[in-house]
Protein backbone atom coordinates (compact mmCIF):
# COMPACT_ATOMS: atom_id res chain seq x y z
CA UNK A 1 0.00 0.00 0.00
CA UNK A 2 1.47 3.54 -0.84
CA UNK A 3 2.14 5.98 1.87
CA UNK A 4 -0.46 8.30 0.45
CA UNK A 5 -3.09 5.81 0.85
CA UNK A 6 -1.71 5.19 4.10
CA UNK A 7 -2.54 8.45 5.00
CA UNK A 8 -5.52 8.97 3.54
CA UNK A 9 -6.94 6.02 5.09
CA UNK A 10 -5.35 7.30 8.38
CA UNK A 11 -7.09 10.73 7.79
CA UNK A 12 -10.96 9.32 7.39
CA UNK A 13 -10.25 7.64 10.78
CA UNK A 14 -9.28 10.77 12.06
CA UNK A 15 -11.82 13.55 11.33
CA UNK A 16 -14.17 11.15 12.90
CA UNK A 17 -12.53 12.40 16.02
CA UNK A 18 -12.66 15.70 16.08
CA UNK A 19 -14.45 17.50 18.95
CA UNK A 20 -17.29 19.87 16.88
CA UNK A 21 -18.13 18.68 13.19
CA UNK A 22 -16.92 21.13 10.80
CA UNK A 23 -19.74 23.74 8.83
CA UNK A 24 -21.81 21.40 6.35
CA UNK A 25 -19.88 23.43 3.10
CA UNK A 26 -16.48 21.86 4.47
CA UNK A 27 -18.52 18.59 5.25
CA UNK A 28 -19.59 18.41 1.45
CA UNK A 29 -16.11 19.15 0.31
CA UNK A 30 -14.39 16.13 2.79
CA UNK A 31 -17.24 14.14 1.35
CA UNK A 32 -16.44 15.11 -2.90
CA UNK A 33 -12.77 14.33 -2.18
CA UNK A 34 -12.90 11.29 -0.44
CA UNK A 35 -15.55 9.64 -2.95
CA UNK A 36 -13.14 10.98 -5.52
CA UNK A 37 -10.29 9.76 -4.24
CA UNK A 38 -11.46 6.10 -3.19
CA UNK A 39 -13.95 5.86 -6.20
CA UNK A 40 -12.98 8.26 -9.09
CA UNK A 41 -15.33 10.36 -10.84
CA UNK A 42 -19.17 10.15 -9.66
CA UNK A 43 -20.92 7.66 -10.65
CA UNK A 44 -24.86 6.24 -10.79
CA UNK A 45 -27.93 8.81 -11.29
CA UNK A 46 -28.39 11.71 -9.42
CA UNK A 47 -30.37 11.15 -6.02
CA UNK A 48 -34.17 12.47 -6.48
CA UNK A 49 -35.52 15.99 -5.97
CA UNK A 50 -36.42 15.35 -2.36
CA UNK A 51 -33.68 14.04 -1.07
CA UNK A 52 -31.80 17.08 -0.58
CA UNK A 53 -28.94 15.35 1.28
CA UNK A 54 -28.48 12.93 -0.98
CA UNK A 55 -28.02 15.58 -4.27
CA UNK A 56 -25.59 17.74 -2.16
CA UNK A 57 -23.48 14.81 -1.86
CA UNK A 58 -23.59 13.65 -5.45
CA UNK A 59 -23.45 17.49 -6.19
CA UNK A 60 -19.83 18.07 -3.64
CA UNK A 61 -18.78 14.70 -5.67
CA UNK A 62 -19.64 15.60 -8.87
CA UNK A 63 -17.53 19.02 -8.34
CA UNK A 64 -14.36 17.30 -7.88
CA UNK A 65 -15.22 14.75 -11.89
CA UNK A 66 -11.79 14.93 -13.87
CA UNK A 67 -9.76 15.35 -10.46
CA UNK A 68 -6.64 12.45 -10.21
CA UNK A 69 -7.57 10.35 -7.34
CA UNK A 70 -4.18 10.52 -6.23
CA UNK A 71 -4.66 14.71 -6.21
CA UNK A 72 -8.32 14.03 -4.07
CA UNK A 73 -6.05 11.91 -1.56
CA UNK A 74 -4.22 14.84 -1.22
CA UNK A 75 -6.33 17.22 -0.75
CA UNK A 76 -8.30 15.34 1.49
CA UNK A 77 -5.11 14.56 4.02
CA UNK A 78 -4.47 18.41 3.60
CA UNK A 79 -7.72 19.20 4.75
CA UNK A 80 -7.76 16.80 7.46
CA UNK A 81 -5.16 17.87 8.83
CA UNK A 82 -6.08 21.84 8.84
CA UNK A 83 -9.08 20.32 10.65
CA UNK A 84 -7.37 18.34 13.33
CA UNK A 85 -4.70 20.72 14.25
Amino acid sequence: MSDLKKQFEKAAKDIMSLADRPDNDTMLRLYGLYKQGSEGDVKGPKPGFFDFVGTAKYEAWEKMAGTDSEQAMKKYVDLVKKLVG
